[in-house]
């Protein structure tokens, strides 16, 4: 017979010890990634909404009221004279965080606001709570 040798207990505890150090190390470095990424894809989705209700007020005229909301990007309102959409190739996602989008038109801040509240989706904020606001993107215009 072969003398087979398993892991004592002792290594196994050194084995768990130095993975949960690791994990402990590295796990809230990945979680503050997870936060940066939803906020870029919020302001990716609201980049998205400007370009769509752009194409609609060229084509309608105006962008739509605060009570057709984004909706009137998929669905043409009525009174809406040459309505050529949809202007979203889908429905309109909520924000990362489950959340719908505000749309405001008008807005004292540019033409119209587009904003997601953040993780904890309430006004204000800092950080992933913070607001993501369609006029203070870099870019808008």
């Amino acid at each position: 017979m072969k003398n087979s040798r398993g892991f004592t207990l002792i290594e196994l505890l050194i084995v768990m010890i130095i993975l949960g150090l690791l994990a402990a190390l590295v796990g809230p470095r990945m979680f503050g990634k997870i936060g940066k990424s939803k906020q870029q894809a919020a302001r990716a989705q609201i980049s998205m909404f400007e370009t769509a209700l752009e194409t609609y007020r060229l084509d309608v005229g105006t962008f739509p009221t605060e009570a057709q909301g984004l909706e009137a990007l998929r669905k043409p309102p009525a009174g809406a004279k040459n309505w050529d959409g949809p202007y979203l190739p889908k429905e309109v996602p909520p924000d990362p965080w489950g959340n719908p989008y505000i749309y405001r038109y008008p807005s004292q801040n540019s033409d119209f606001e587009i904003i997601s509240y953040g993780a904890d989706g309430r006004s204000g904020g800092e950080g992933e709570n913070a607001d993501i606001v369609n006029w203070k993107n870099p870019g808008y215009s």
